[in-house]
């Protein structure tokens, strides 16, 4: 599928999803494109990988606030 039929693909669905509402074509069809190249973005970026000092499952701020609470 190329870029264009991505987009009005994507359109479509935002179309779809807010009701289908006359009047918004444009507004939906930018909506598409700014969506479509954010995932390219993140695609030539590549996967997210976890930053291994961080415990799974745990959360940063809770712990650094924890810390302040017993000092």
């Amino acid at each position: 599928m190329d870029r264009e039929d991505r987009i009005r693909q994507r359109a479509h669905e935002i179309w779809e999803r807010e009701g289908r509402p006359q009047g918004r074509e444009r507004e939906h069809w930018d909506q598409a494109v700014q969506e479509i190249e954010a995932e390219g973005s993140e695609a030539e970026r590549g996967p997210v990988v976890p930053d291994p000092t961080v415990e799974a499952g745990s959360d940063p701020e809770a712990r650094g606030s924890k810390r302040r609470r017993g000092t």
